[in-house]
């Protein structure tokens, strides 16, 4: 069975998971804490090292479940993987992964991220998940000094968000993700392939997202005014909103045939419930966050029908997993075999946090030494199944961007509803599969 020629520690000493392994383990429901798994084969004379604890944070529940639905699979398949440890100079040191659920709450995420730091004393803190995950954790892993890594959110809001200073950058926390600069590009080479009037009404929320995305120097503003698209900006609306009609009325008299936003899934849907009784017909509607998962399309019956947003990643994207081999298309299948599920963006995102961390593990000169752990961190150059991740100061110091492109959902054969790449200009090497059309 094939396995990758990129991984960093010893394959040849170190039991490493084959596809068919990773495959029939994942999908299997991760507990919050892991014993730790064999570490030597037969034969091997390396000492065994103390166990190497991995804090995992995401929002299992609440309003941003789905960033997490595929959490379950991935662990367990990275579980699997690091089952006969990982060698780490002269020792083999068993992997424990502790877990846990921020509710869907910033504060919560702060203080588990606490627990994980001061109780379950974690040798790395990752998590993924929106700003309400990112930032928390991230700000907890830089006061005690942990490294940290972290993804699924806008550099920007995680960067700037957290009072971050290009100049200096951050000591202990490094992410990975695209940029404001990608999701506008994206959105506007949808945008442009249309007849449309220009007209763009905005529901961006009161959140770290809304905000920054909303943002009159950083964000789509001065972007759109220079594009000549006429933005209609209603204010920051806060989440878990009931009633959009004043939204809306203002989409209308303005003549708006584009909405774009960053929204929550029940917030988009309830916008968009209201949008159809009030017979306001944009043609094209692109929005962040909410667009993104199979189960929020189809919990719109045929109104998801030409809905569109970035894209993130997809079983066409032409990467492979460092840890296993496996191309995106494979692990996307896995789980979907596994779950009986459609695949979900975050699945490859989730997966590469683990392939980091087992690579920065695997350079690290003394375990025992966050500073030593943390300059790994700093040092990797890694291909993984979401494209490099390789933080070498661009855009600043702790921020590795991987591609972005654009897609629509269109009535699929073997789903529901499949979300097809129909814009690839700011990352040709990721394959079109349609033309964007108004809705």
């Amino acid at each position: 069975m094939k396995k990758s020629k990129k991984v960093e520690f010893n394959v040849n000493e170190i039991k490493k998971v084959t596809r068919r392994r990773f495959i029939s383990t994942a999908g299997l429901v991760a507990s919050t804490a892991v014993t730790a798994p064999a570490i030597l084969r037969s034969g091997l004379a390396y000492a065994a090292g103390r166990p190497v604890k991995l804090g995992y944070i995401s929002p299992k529940t609440g309003p941003l479940a789905p960033f997490a639905e595929a959490d379950d699979f991935v662990i367990a398949g990275i579980r699997s993987a690091f089952k006969d440890g990982i060698k780490i100079g002269s020792q083999i040191h068993p992997i424990e992964i502790f877990v846990k659920d921020t509710q869907s709450n910033p504060n919560r995420c702060a203080e588990v991220a606490s627990e994980l730091i001061l109780k379950n004393k974690v040798d790395i803190l990752m998590g993924a998940g929106t700003p309400d995950t990112t930032n928390p954790l991230s700000d907890q892993a830089e006061i005690n000094e942990v490294p940290c890594i972290t993804s699924d959110a806008p550099w920007q809001p995680y960067f700037f968000g957290r009072g971050g200073n290009p100049a200096k950058g951050f000591d202990w926390t490094y992410h990975f993700f695209w940029g404001l600069e990608d999701v506008i590009a994206v959105f506007l080479n949808l945008w442009n392939s249309l007849d449309t009037n220009k007209v763009v009404g905005a529901l961006w929320p009161n959140d770290s997202d809304g905000n920054a995305w909303g943002d009159k120097k950083l964000g789509f503003p001065p972007v759109l005014a220079s594009k000549g698209f006429k933005l209609i900006d209603t204010g920051r609306y806060q989440q878990l909103n009931n009633d959009f009609s004043a939204q809306i009325s203002a989409f209308k008299k303005a003549k708006v045939e584009i909405v774009s936003g960053v929204m929550i899934p029940p917030d988009f849907t309830t916008f968009w419930t209201q949008a159809a009784q009030q017979g306001f017909k944009p043609k094209a509607v692109t929005v962040g966050k909410a667009l993104l998962f199979p189960a929020a399309i189809e919990a719109l019956g045929d109104r998801g029908t030409g809905l569109s947003s970035e894209v993130w990643w997809t079983p066409s994207h032409p990467f492979r997993s460092s840890l296993t081999g496996d191309s995106a298309g494979q692990l996307s299948a896995a789980y979907e075999k596994n779950t009986g599920k459609q695949w979900t963006q975050p699945i490859g995102f989730r997966h590469a946090l683990f392939e980091v961390a087992a690579n920065v593990l695997g350079r690290t000169k003394d375990v025992n030494s966050p500073k030593s752990i943390v300059q790994a961190i700093a040092d990797t150059k890694l291909d993984t199944i979401v494209g490099r991740v390789h933080w070498g100061g661009k855009p600043v110091k702790n921020v590795s961007k991987t591609p972005l492109v654009g897609g629509q959902w269109v009535r699929g054969s073997k789903h529901k509803y499949d979300l097809q790449v129909v814009n690839n200009k700011t990352a040709t090497n990721i394959p079109v599969k349609g033309v964007m059309k108004p809705i």
